[in-house]
């Protein structure tokens, strides 16, 4: 016998067990979707998305070289977003920019969990992704001093000499918008992680802090499946906001960068798929 309210309630095991999946199944739906990608007969990205190339310095000048493109799974019966910073051969574009509103902006103050799955068509490569509370004006004028949280895949050389390694890398620290990067840790194997691998999905969650930094908050950790991540494992436990400017979370953003004519970084793909986000820390997986 439960009580409700004071009253006796008489509870069978058949109806507990009813009751239970419910509140799982009502949990679970109230993942709001970002994007998913599943319309079918477009090609590209639909109206929702910004698309912009900020410093395209392409040479021969390529107008619009980002290729922002809708794949199709057939065998999987799925479809997802390729993004490029351009075409493979084509230098110059520093700043390939996507991003589109998030449903619900994320209130200083508040905690949501991220969901994406993405993969990685190619190495080498150089692409960002995360979060941005600016503007889209504010947006295209900052590109990566947009973003806030911040999840990376690179295996470019960096200025100082040191080769990343092609894992999922995150803000450790951050200095005015210098950025400095780790990679995310295998929990079982106390070391960094593996390169991400080719043409294999990955599903990441990331729980997003966005209190105030005198209240412990512009942080973020991930979790994440996928590789060598046989199950869910906790990768990163403390990331730093980029900018840290407290204010109101409102875009899902990414951007790529070929890098420059005389030191450049490749155009692998990177694909995205199942955007979804939810208040609080929530490792469920969203309903597809």
């Amino acid at each position: 016998m439960w009580y409700v309210n004071g009253k006796a309630v008489k509870v069978t095991l058949l109806s507990l067990s009813f009751c239970i999946l419910q509140c799982a199944h009502a949990q679970i739906n109230n993942w709001q979707l970002v994007d998913d990608f599943e319309d079918h007969t477009r090609t590209g990205l639909s109206a929702d998305w910004y698309i912009k190339d900020v410093q395209n310095d392409t040479n021969p000048f390529v107008n619009n070289p980002q290729i922002a493109l809708i794949e199709h799974d057939i065998d999987l019966q799925n479809t997802y977003y390729l993004k490029k910073p351009a075409a493979d051969g084509v230098l110059g574009n520093r700043k390939a920019l996507s991003y589109i509103a998030l449903p619900t902006p994320v209130a200083v103050g508040d905690t949501y969990t991220f969901y994406t799955r993405f993969m990685v068509e190619a190495f080498p490569n150089n692409h960002s992704f995360g979060l941005s509370n600016l503007s889209p004006s504010e947006i295209d004028k900052l590109s990566y001093n947009a973003f806030e949280p911040m999840l990376r895949v690179t295996d470019k050389l960096e200025s100082n000499g040191e080769k990343n390694t092609g894992a999922l890398m995150a803000i450790v620290k951050s200095n005015n918008g210098k950025a400095i990067y780790a990679d995310i840790i295998n929990p079982l194997t106390k070391s960094k992680a593996k390169p991400l691998q080719t043409g294999i999905w990955y599903q990441v969650w990331y729980v997003v802090d966005n209190a105030t930094l005198a209240n412990g908050g512009q942080r973020y950790e991930i979790y994440m499946q996928g590789g060598e991540f046989t199950q869910q494992q906790k990768v990163f436990e403390l990331g730093k906001f980029r900018m840290a400017r407290e204010k109101a979370l409102t875009h899902f953003i990414t951007i790529s960068n070929t890098g420059s004519h005389k030191k450049p970084y490749g155009n692998g793909g990177l694909a995205y798929d199942d955007i979804y986000m939810i208040k609080g820390n929530n490792l469920s997986l969203p309903e597809r």
